[in-house]
Parts: structure tokens; sequence; C-alpha cells
């Protein structure tokens, strides 16, 4: 039975500057760095990818952000048999990261869930740049909504901590599920969107949906001025929270 309809605007105790994740989407470790230190007060929460991982440096990296007081979230989707999901959970206990994703089936999702150690597992969903044209081209019988409720549903029942959703699908979930889990909406284009990422919408209106977080990469990374791009994104947000 859905829930009642009210405002989605999240309510959560998150400070405001810490709603925007940065995509640390690069193939350089050195370059990270350097992105970092000219986005400076910015941005204060860093997502770090497959890419970067395979750079190598990747724990030397999370290191570094945290002596910057700098919040992290490891997105690198493990999806794997449990036990060694498990294992690649437990490998991150000390390293002060704040969200990691998981992907996969209920089992992946509970061996997750069991080593958390004060992590917050989100539950991957639907990849923002998938379609529903694409969903039926993957054998799936269900539009990308209905399988990122499924999937979302699923998740908490097992104890995630939340999901990583299009914006497009974050109303449904609020609607549906309640308050009581994070909504993490990658794919934000404060633009009109012309890359490969197909479920998108912009910054107001992902928080409006109901999103506690946004992840914003290459509309700040490819910016003229990536500092003033994400300022200007930070200035959004406020309004959004203010109003």
């Amino acid at each position: 039975m859905p829930l009642a309809k009210e405002s989605r605007l999240s309510k959560k105790s998150i400070p405001t500057c810490e709603r925007l994740i940065f995509a640390l989407d690069t193939p350089d470790i050195d370059e990270a760095k350097r992105l970092v230190g000219l986005l400076g007060d910015a941005v204060h929460f860093y997502k770090l990818g497959l890419e970067l991982f395979m750079a190598g440096g990747y724990f030397e990296l999370l290191d570094w952000l945290n002596e910057r007081d700098k919040k992290s979230f490891i997105d690198l989707k493990f999806f794997d048999v449990p036990q060694t999901v498990a294992s690649a959970v437990r490998q991150l206990k000390g390293k002060k990261a704040d969200f990691v994703t998981v992907h996969g089936n209920n089992a992946i999702l509970e061996a997750a869930c069991k080593e958390k150690n004060g992590l917050k597992i989100l539950a991957v969903t639907v990849l923002t740049s998938l379609d529903d044209a694409d969903m039926r081209d993957l054998g799936f019988q269900v539009d990308a909504k209905e399988l990122v409720l499924s999937r979302a549903r699923r998740a908490l029942e097992i104890g995630c901590d939340g999901v990583i959703s299009s914006g497009l699908e974050a109303e449904d979930l609020r609607d549906q599920l309640g308050e009581q889990f994070l909504i993490v909406v990658p794919g934000i284009r404060p633009v009109a969107n012309v890359d490969d990422q197909k479920r998108t919408v912009d910054v107001e209106e992902a928080f409006q949906r109901g999103a506690d977080y946004i992840v914003v990469g290459r509309p700040i990374k490819n910016a003229s001025d990536p500092a003033k791009a994400a300022r200007d994104i930070q200035a959004r947000m406020d309004r959004v929270f203010e109003s």
C-alpha cells in the first residue's frame, strides 16, 4: 500500500554542502588530487569509482582525502559470490569510507550487510545509462521503474542503508518505501544532457523528488571553472533547502 504523499524534500540531518558528491572519475591519482585541490571547499564528498581503482593508489587516495576531512564514497559495485563480497566489504574496515555500492541478489546484499562495520551499504538498482529499451534487450519483462522499485524494496528489507537510483524513480521510491533510507541520485545534469546518461534529472528536480544526495561528475569536471560550477550547484541546493 503506497504511503500518503507529502513533501519529498529530505529532512535528514545532512549538511547541505555534503549533499553534493563529486564523481572523481579520472585514470590518474595525481589528477584526482589536483581536482580535489582545485575544488577546495566547494566539494566535501567524493565518489571513487572503478577507473580510479584501476589506476593504483586507490586506498592511499582514500587516506589522503580523510586527512583533508573529505567524505568518501567507494563506488566499486561489488558483485560476486556472497563470500567474496563479504570479504571485500570486510577489507574496508578502518578505511573511514562513508558509502560503498553493492550489486546483486539477496544473498550478495545480505553478505555485504553483515560486514558493513559502520559503512553505509548502497544497493545498485538500475544504472542511469540504461533505459526501457535496454531493459528489453537484456531480457527483463518490466520497465526500469518497476525493476528499481523491486530491487530497492528487497535491499531495504535485507538491511541496506539506501539505494542508487535515477532521479526519475526517486519520487516513487519515497512514496512507496518511506523516508528511512538514503537515495543517492547519479547522472545529474544541470543543463541539457548531451552524453551517455539516459535517465537524468537536474539538481532541483532530484531533491524535490526525494534524493538525499546527488552525484555530479562531468558537468563540474569539464567546466571551464570547475570550482565555480560546484559552487553554483551548492547555491542551487541552498535555495532548495531554504525554500
